[in-house]
This record gives structure tokens, sequence and C-alpha cells, in this order.
């Protein structure tokens, strides 16, 4: 991905960096790979505020991605890189020989006209969805699974990856993008190469209207704000809080550790990301 700058013809064009989207190939998605996505403004079924500064944006549609990758032995042909504004990471559109139409995660090299396949039989290049244990140690690949079948839920933003580190009788040691190690299936499948849009987290926004665009409200500091409306305001002139950060309702928000001790998951973290 490319990026571009702008002439400051106006503040907001000053220090806008955007990309230049030379990559996308697609002009419109598949409509029957999409589906409306109705937005909440934060709010639950009884219309209280459950997440703050939600609200507005532009009007977006579901893209439909296909984290399973389940159609195993049949080859597919990339027919474009689409655009997701759901998503950090672009889309790949897949054409499988049989006439079926999926979306994945476009990952770092991945061409219009490429073939692309999943499986245990498949080979280990950019694209194809293996399982775990029958990936090359020292390879980088995205999309890993958490349960065997379940579909992927690691490595999916732009430009992550994890690292086949070691292979046992049953289970695959990967290294993930924070730095964390942790044992998975050997059954769990991964899709080779890193997310592309590597150059996604350079991008500025340039002007707090394209913040609104995407659905997201003005935050205010707590230290900006009275005594009566939060434990940190108040004060003569500019003050630090004078109490440790925290939200208007007391919940502390720095420092404490938030991993439940005695999670089920534990025994497979051989290094935590810290």
């Amino acid at each position: 991905m490319a990026l571009k700058t702008f002439k400051p013809r106006s503040q907001g064009m000053r220090f806008r960096v955007a990309s230049t989207f030379e990559e996308i190939t697609e002009k419109r998605p598949v409509k029957s790979l999409t589906r409306p996505k109705r937005k909440t403004a934060g709010r639950n079924n009884q219309g209280r505020i459950t997440t703050r500064h939600h609200g507005g944006g532009a009007k977006q549609r579901y893209r439909i991605v296909d984290f399973r990758r389940a159609k195993d032995g049949v080859e597919a042909e990339v027919k474009a890189i689409a655009y997701d504004p759901n998503r950090s990471a672009n889309l790949a559109l897949l054409e499988y020989a049989d006439g079926v139409k999926t979306y994945i995660l476009a990952p770092e090299g991945l061409k219009v006209g490429m073939k692309v396949m999943s499986g245990p039989k498949a080979e280990a290049t950019v694209g194809n969805c293996l399982p775990l244990g029958q990936i090359p140690l020292g390879l980088f690949v995205h999309a890993v699974e958490l349960v065997a079948g379940q579909g992927a839920k690691l490595a999916r933003s732009a430009g992550t990856e994890a690292q086949v580190m070691a292979r046992d009788k049953d289970t695959v040691t990967l290294k993930l993008a924070s730095g964390e190690v942790r044992i998975f299936s050997a059954k769990c499948k991964a899709t080779i190469g890193a997310v592309g849009n590597k150059d996604w987290g350079s991008i500025k926004l340039g002007k707090a209207g394209r913040k609104r665009h995407m659905g997201i409200r003005p935050t205010v500091r707590g230290v900006a704000m009275n005594p009566v409306d939060h434990p940190m305001g108040g004060g003569e002139g500019r003050t630090s809080g004078g109490t440790n950060p925290c939200s208007p309702w007391g919940q502390l928000a720095k420092g404490g550790k938030t991993r439940k001790p005695g999670k089920s998951s534990n025994k497979v973290i051989v290094k935590r990301r810290k």
C-alpha cells in the first residue's frame, strides 16, 4: 500500500496522509457477500449508553469474510482486491473452480490472477490455508484459529503476522505479533503470509470531521470537568487530577490487571506478551 500527502490548501489537508488505494481493483462489492450493518450509537436493547463516544458516521455494509476456509482441495482464483470499511485489512475476492465466490483477508503479495487453495494438500505459499502441523518452521502466518474448525481469530488486522516457532506431536508453538508465545493444536488452520495493507498505521486523518465519518464522537478529558461530573475534575488552573486515572464512575484505568488468574488458557501460554 502506498501513501500520499496533500498540498496544505486547508488546515484539514495540511497534515493529512492517506492511502492511494492503487492496489484496490474492485469497484463495487459483491452484493451476495454483503449484508446491512445496523449502527447502535453505543446503546443496548434498552436504549442506554453502554459504550461512550459512539454515534453517527457514514453508512456501511458488512462484508462476509470466509474465516473458516472450509473448501479443502478446491483451487480458487483471485478475482479482485477489495476495500473493506469495517477493518484495517483489505480483502481478496476468490472464485473457486465450482463457481462459488468468497472474500478472504488479502495477504501481502497476493495479486489478481493468482491461485490459492486450502487444506492439508495445499503448498505453503502466500494465500494458501493449511493446518499448523503442515506448515514449515519459521514461516509467517496470519488468520490463525484458536479452536480447530471455529474460524480464524488471531492475526487479522493490517500488517500483523505470527511465526511458527516449534512443532510437537499434536501441538505447534507460535510467536504472536504482541510477543506472546502460545501453543496451538496442530489441527488449527492458518494462512501463509502476513496481512497486507501494512502502512495502514501511518495514515493521518487530518481533521476532526474524518473521525466523525467513522462514527466516533468527541471525548472530553476528565481533568477538564468539574468535580460534580468526574472524580478527576476541579482544581485551580491546570491540574493532573489529584487522583489516580479513572473512569467517571471511579473505575481505575491504569495499572490494574484485567486477566482472570484462573483462566483455562493460561496453560497454553508459554511466554506472556509483557
